[in-house]
């Protein structure tokens, strides 16, 4: 995996909130026990995402734009050039080779994170897309993909990042979302891993929302989470 990358800025806090204000909130009440932030779909509807952009790189935290661009290649390609403007270091987009090759000639700074297969799928969700083959097979078949069009690392579940790391080597970004470090929730989520797993099978970062923001204490969860990252690296 790719060792550069200081322990605390491993966490990646999902900020699914609906407001700027429940962003900032959620910024205040976590301090230092985060440093690293997701912005997604739900905080876009409010009309503030750029605002809470430019506030988190002002307060020095690191930004992963979560917006799983989708489109014809040149459209993708200005988006994603257009994003390389702004104080961002992640980034996604889809599973679509020649997509990813033109936003990958205008990426500039950012790195480019390819979705594999949704964490909230299994093996039926993917049958009925007509897509063959279980999420293991698939999720490594399109992380090659990813790699030889130019994309810096994908989106997958920590039960395949090890699987990933052994084709694609040590410079190739894993992210790992839908990290469960109570175990399976009984949520939307169907693959999941917990926190030292994710980090032993070779994720690079996880990205942790709901055992975060639903816990009596959000800031000592961050923390102790912060603690479990610091422990697999020891």
């Amino acid at each position: 995996m790719t060792r550069s990358i200081a322990d605390r800025d491993r966490l990646i806090f999902a900020l699914d909130v609906a407001t700027a204000g429940d962003a900032r909130a959620w910024v205040d009440r976590l301090g230092d026990a985060v440093s690293f932030y997701k912005l997604g779909m739900e905080l876009l509807t409010s009309g503030e995402y750029f605002a809470v952009l430019d506030e988190l790189a002002r307060r020095d935290k690191k930004i992963f734009v979560d917006l799983k661009f989708h489109d014809v290649p040149a459209t993708v390609a200005a988006a994603v050039k257009g994003l390389s403007r702004w104080p961002v270091q992640l980034c996604t987009v889809h599973s679509y080779p020649a997509m990813l090759r033109a936003a990958a000639e205008v990426k500039g700074g950012l790195k480019l994170l390819t979705v594999t297969v949704l964490t909230s799928m299994d093996a039926a969700d993917l049958q009925d897309q007509g897509v063959a083959g279980n999420p293991g097979e698939v999720v490594v078949a399109r992380a090659r993909q990813a790699q030889t069009a130019g994309g810096d690392g994908v989106i997958c579940s920590g039960l395949e990042a090890a699987a990933i790391r052994a084709a694609t080597g040590d410079d190739f970004l894993i992210v790992c979302p839908g990290i469960r470090p109570a175990g399976p929730a009984g949520d939307d989520q169907k693959r999941t891993v917990d926190v030292p797993q994710a980090f032993a099978n070779g994720a690079d970062h996880v990205v942790i929302g709901r055992p975060i923001r639903l816990a009596a204490d959000p800031r000592a969860e961050a923390e102790r989470i912060q603690a479990q990252i610091a422990a697999s690296f020891q």
